[in-house]
């Protein structure tokens, strides 16, 4: 019987030639080489993340330069809307735009200086709701009053401007001018009262205002004050003094 030849003991790891060939060939290569071997294996996939990258910046670019072309024509519209009815197809075709509210202002002013009191009112409300918010809105409300006014509507639009008048969130400018046309229509209707009461507000809202001049000038032209108390020759009995 013969006896079976010892198997060989099997190489380690270590012993394997060709590995540590591997080994040594890749701590052999320097920096450079390592790099180019990386690009070699996922080259391919950086340069398609790069290309995403670049095209979201071209597009987040693209539409920037597009909105801006818009709204440069968009103002370029609004300034050639010269007419009432150019506005109106102005504020039409861009109904969401800020200039569109401030078309319908500007053709409620105008419908007012012509004497179109109730397409003022109409213009004015749009106006109002288009806007919004803002110091146009303020302009918009004291306009709205004065169509009123305009309109024969005279309860409605005194209420609108004693409301402008003593609200102090609204600007000093649209304040002050509604006391003086509270002043002025007082004036006209000879209540001398009234013209002093609103006339004191407009010192109080704004000493130095254009307005300030003006209520000067309809208080030098009310009636003289009538004494408090005539004398005993009236046969009216006088208060005695201290009582």
């Amino acid at each position: 019987m013969t006896t079976p030849a010892t198997p060989s003991a099997p190489k380690s790891a270590g012993d394997s030639p060709n590995l540590v060939a591997v080994d040594e060939a890749y701590t052999a290569l320097t920096f450079e080489d390592r790099l180019r071997i990386f690009w070699q294996k996922n080259g391919k996939t950086v340069l398609a993340l790069l290309v995403v990258a670049l095209v979201a910046i071209l597009a987040k670019g693209g539409w920037d330069y597009m909105e801006a072309n818009k709204e440069q024509d968009i103002g370029h519209a609004y300034t050639e809307a010269g007419t009432p009815d150019k506005l109106q197809a102005f504020a039409a075709a861009h109904a969401d735009h800020v200039l569109a509210a401030v078309a319908k202002l500007r053709i409620a002013d105008e419908a007012y200086a012509a004497g179109k009191s109730n397409e003022a009112i109409s213009g004015y409300e749009q106006a109002i709701a288009a806007l919004k918010s803002g110091p146009l809105v303020s302009r918009a409300k004291l306009g709205l009053a004065m169509a009123k006014l305009q309109a024969g509507k005279t309860a409605d639009g005194t209420a609108a401007l004693q409301q402008l008048a003593y609200d102090t969130t609204e600007p000093k400018g649209t304040r002050v001018e509604a006391s003086y046309q509270l002043a002025s229509l007082a004036s006209v209707a000879g209540k001398a009262d009234d013209v002093r009461k609103y006339s004191q507000q407009v010192m109080q809202i704004d000493p130095s205002s254009p307005w300030t001049q003006r209520v000067f000038m309809l208080q030098a032209n009310l009636p003289a004050a009538e004494p408090a108390a005539t004398s005993a020759a009236s046969g009216i009995k006088l208060p005695a003094v201290g009582k």
